[in-house]
């Protein structure tokens, strides 16, 4: 296994090699099991969702994006009942065969993480079973969320968890990254987005990828000329469950209009 000590610093998000990004180790190691921060993530997301789609009217049917998807179901999962189509992007071609394996039947872990969305009437209330309905509405697609700019304005509703600041050591891309997130939604439309705070980088597998540290007042200066009604909060469980940060950010909100 790679050592962190001999990572070079300066890897941007093009230097490093996503193919060797193992999605069954990085399941395995974060997703098995539900901890206390993903469940606190998913009641928070699915209460900002359903409070938007109760007070606001939409015209047409909702399309919905994950950004930089990775091998992680809970933000599809959580845009799952408003969706008539779900966007997974995703730059690395192993984790993209993963997906599309994950939509045809989901794994029996991600039951638990469903299971926590149920204890709200919008996700409980949903007519199709879940597995059903995400293999209908789901497709993956292989890209960059820095090719995001001639779609700008295309998604309903957008979800990016841990992405902008795990791919890279660069500040500049990291804030890139929030801004291609957001422009690509249509003014107004809500998301959620989760960061890992002052991460050092991560494993999945045998190798070692890139973070850029960041805090809640960096999350909040990435999204506070991109949104309204913008809520950044560190979660209440974090618990250095996950090693080699300080705990979890969320941001939820609407890109300004």
């Amino acid at each position: 296994m790679t050592s962190s000590s001999s990572w070079d610093a300066r890897l941007r998000n093009s230097d490093v090699a996503w193919v060797k990004f193992d999605p069954i180790a990085y399941v395995d190691h974060n997703y098995r099991d539900i901890q206390a921060e993903d469940a606190e993530i998913l009641r928070i997301v699915g209460d900002h969702f359903a409070d938007h789609f109760r007070t606001t009217h939409t015209t047409g049917p909702v399309s919905g994006i994950d950004v930089g998807a990775g091998p992680n179901l809970c933000p599809a999962l959580a845009m799952l009942p408003w969706c008539e189509e779900i966007t997974l992007l995703e730059y690395s071609s192993a984790n993209v065969t993963y997906l599309e394996n994950q939509v045809r039947s989901y794994d029996a872990n991600w039951d638990h993480f469903w299971d926590v969305l149920r204890e709200h009437d919008a996700y409980s209330a949903l007519e199709l079973d879940p597995r059903e309905r995400f293999r209908r509405a789901v497709e993956v697609k292989e890209g960059s969320i820095f090719d995001l700019a001639p779609d700008e304005g295309r998604w309903s509703l957008g979800t990016m968890f841990f992405v902008a600041e795990s791919m890279t050591t660069s500040s500049q891309e990291f804030r890139l990254g929030v801004e291609c997130f957001v422009r690509a939604l249509i003014p107004g439309a809500p998301f959620a987005a989760a960061f890992m705070e002052h991460s050092m980088g991560h494993y999945a597998g045998e190798h070692f990828f890139p973070a850029c540290g960041v805090g809640e007042s960096e999350v909040h200066a990435s999204l506070e000329t991109l949104a309204d009604d913008l809520k950044v909060r560190r979660l209440v469980s974090s618990a250095c469950l996950r090693e080699g940060h300080g705990g979890m950010i969320l941001a939820c909100g609407r890109r300004r209009q």
